[in-house]
């Protein structure tokens, strides 16, 4: 069982690192507040697809820091 815990040790250094990674989206993420913000406005109409673009931007972003996290930091 011992060889348990260094697994259970990569899995938690992984999970401490994920946030921070994250955090790089902050451009991606403010992109997509704004542009879902503008719609909801007063007279805006938020509408599907409408912000698609700034959303596929926020959602690449996440799977790369996923990814990086996933390789340990590569």
């Amino acid at each position: 069982m011992s060889g348990n815990g260094a697994v259970w040790g990569r899995v938690r250094s992984r999970l401490r690192a994920f946030p921070e990674r994250l955090a790089a989206c902050g451009a991606e993420a403010a992109a997509y507040g704004r542009c879902v913000q503008a719609s909801t406005a007063p007279g805006g109409r938020l509408r599907k697809d409408l912000c698609a673009q700034e959303f596929e931007a926020l959602r690449s972003c996440f799977a790369a820091a996923a990814k990086k996290t996933l390789e340990g930091g590569r």
